[in-house]
């Protein structure tokens, strides 16, 4: 299955394609971008069919699959999600509201800039005592709106921050390293179906498995075009935009990321999304 890459040399930034089991393989043209792709110039799979120019170099990073579009999310979109919203929560009722309602809870969550790629280190907040991945199916909309490619996200959040007050939610989803993605573009039409795609994570820390599940993202409540059909009721995207889709996979109280963890995603035929855990911010204090 040939994905769009986006890989970088020295300070060069590039898309690539190449199978997701492989890695990138051949360049594309230089000037071609991400955001040019998803403004239809030329679309996904044009580019991703292009006559191929130069190998990859040797040593070239795979990035974040993304430059110049916002990154949103959505939430209580799996009924695991929303039982555990409710749990952790002062104000349950919210969360049992959003989950039943026609109109889906959405986001901001990062701009391209601050999102991580695969092996860069993801943020836990100071501030914060209960901190944990969020594995998610992200997928990418062009300029119309229309789903056109899948890649992993990781939705890292504060439980202890959005669990105090719902108004809370920016700080707890918001913050330097609170967003990764990769490592790759899969065309939607050969991804197979949300059934096909199992969502796996992994939490290590040193040797010890502290936290492993997986689900399919089949157990979505709403489909992934009706997510970006909301997200573009109101808003335009003329480069595109990435989506979170939520996620059923929440450790429980037990659980919280430390500096030093290594959190590996997985989602079938998408690849694998990993990445080291490091403190950000300050607890504050004083005034």
């Amino acid at each position: 299955m040939t994905a769009l890459w986006r890989v970088g040399s020295g300070t060069r930034a590039q898309l690539a394609v190449g199978p997701v089991d492989a890695g990138p393989q051949q360049l594309l043209a230089p000037e071609l971008s991400l955001g040019d792709v998803l403004a239809g110039d030329p679309p996904l799979r044009e580019a991703i069919a292009a006559t191929y120019g130069e190998a990859v170099p040797a040593g070239a990073r795979v990035l974040a699959p993304i430059d110049a579009q916002e990154v949103w999310a959505a939430g209580v979109t799996y009924l695991r999600s929303r039982d555990a919203r409710m749990e952790e929560s002062d104000t349950p009722d919210f969360y049992s509201l959003v989950y039943a309602a026609d109109r889906p809870e959405l986001f901001f969550k990062s701009t391209a800039e601050r999102v991580r790629g695969p092996g860069e280190a993801i943020g836990v907040r100071a501030d914060s005592s209960w901190d944990v991945p969020e594995p998610e199916l992200a997928v990418v909309a062009d300029a119309s709106g229309r789903v056109v490619a899948y890649t992993i996200g990781n939705d890292v959040s504060s439980r202890s921050i959005e669990g105090e007050n719902p108004l809370y939610l920016p700080q707890a989803k918001t913050y330097t390293g609170s967003c990764a993605l990769g490592p790759c573009l899969v065309p939607v039409d050969a991804a197979g179906t949300l059934e096909d795609l199992r969502i796996s994570v992994l939490i290590e820390r040193g040797d010890q498995t502290r936290y492993a599940d997986s689900v399919t993202a089949a157990q979505l409540k709403r489909t992934p075009q009706e997510l970006i059909d909301w997200l573009f009721r109101a808003l335009e995207f003329p480069r595109g935009v990435v989506l979170l889709t939520g996620t059923a996979l929440v450790p429980d109280s037990d659980t919280t990321l430390e500096p030093g963890d290594q959190v590996t995603i997985r989602i079938d035929g998408l690849g694998e999304l990993a990445n080291p855990v490091e403190r950000v911010g300050h607890a504050g204090g004083g005034g």
